[in-house]
């Protein structure tokens, strides 16, 4: 037998490309669909929710004003990392979900595809809800997607890996900040993520998690007023109502949680959802003698 001291992992939040313990000091235990203790994880507090916003803004102006191709790159290197460290987050999905290894690689090797898939949109999403719009009059008039700014994602309660990232990924792949509220139940995948996402090329700030109490860390950053948006993804009837109420006070866009079969291909709302349409006008004219016109 060996006579080594197992070696623990310590857990800890994810903000400002920094990861920090809860400025509360406080962990909760995490444990398996049994009941085993997996971990502790930090106890957000709302002091550690408002610093997540001040990082999320920081980060918005060079990530939204990077190319979306650029952006892709970025996405595409994050799905690299996760493929290197595919048995951990097995292992992980195993643990949080009550599932077996295979079952387990199966949502693992879903989760790095749709990653893939969400890098694959970013200098696409444009084409398709953005161009020219016919107009009675001399004019140009052309309407483009833009990032709606910081977004507050309470990720999915259930699907511990898989729905995280079908909710994180298309915020960031539009040029969106986030800041993450991880599964109250099974954190341990998004904190997970979170280091995937330091040791990758995503800039420290544009992705901050945090894990604790859902109903704690969401109802300060729904309530905040340099939030611009806010998934409901992983809040309950009553929670989400709550909280879409506090949103209304600097007139939040708010995505309400629905039945979300994350398995399935999942087309283009969550990105559009956090986009923004900028339209200009642009006059015509005549050039020169000839009276040709552009």
């Amino acid at each position: 037998m060996s006579d080594r001291l197992s070696v623990l992992k310590t857990y800890k939040l994810y903000v400002g490309g920094k990861f920090p313990r809860s400025e509360s000091g406080r962990v909760y235990e995490v444990t398996d669909s049994k009941g085993k203790w997996l971990a502790n994880a930090p106890l957000s507090s709302r002091k550690d929710a408002r610093d997540a916003v001040v990082a999320a803004r920081k980060a918005f102006g060079a990530w939204s004003g990077a190319t979306a191709y650029n952006r892709g790159q970025v996405l595409y290197r994050v799905a690299e990392m996760l493929e290197g460290r595919r048995d951990q987050f097995i292992r992980e999905v195993a643990d949080a979900e009550g599932l077996s290894k295979s079952k387990a690689a199966a949502v693992v090797d879903a989760t790095i595809d749709r990653w893939v898939w969400y890098a694959g949109w970013t200098d696409k999403i444009a084409q398709v809800v953005g161009g020219g719009n016919p107009v009675a009059g001399p004019f140009f008039n052309l309407s483009s997607p833009e990032p709606t700014g910081v977004v507050a994602v309470l990720a999915p309660q259930e699907s511990s890996f898989l729905g995280l990232v079908s909710v994180v990924a298309p915020v960031i792949a539009t040029g969106n900040t986030a800041i993450v509220v991880a599964s109250e139940k099974s954190p341990l995948p998004a904190l997970s993520l979170a280091e995937v996402l330091a040791t990758s090329d995503v800039p420290g700030g544009v992705v901050n998690v945090l894990s604790g109490r859902t109903v704690e860390i969401a109802t300060p950053l729904s309530a905040h007023q340099d939030v611009n948006a806010i998934d409901l993804a992983g809040a309950d009837e009553v929670l989400a109502k709550e909280l879409e109420i506090a949103a209304a006070d600097n007139l939040k866009r708010v995505l309400r949680p629905q039945p979300v079969d994350y398995t399935e291909t999942p087309g283009t709302d969550r990105m559009t959802a956090f986009l923004e349409t900028k339209t200009v006008w642009h006059p015509t004219g005549s050039l020169g003698a000839s009276g040709s016109s552009y």
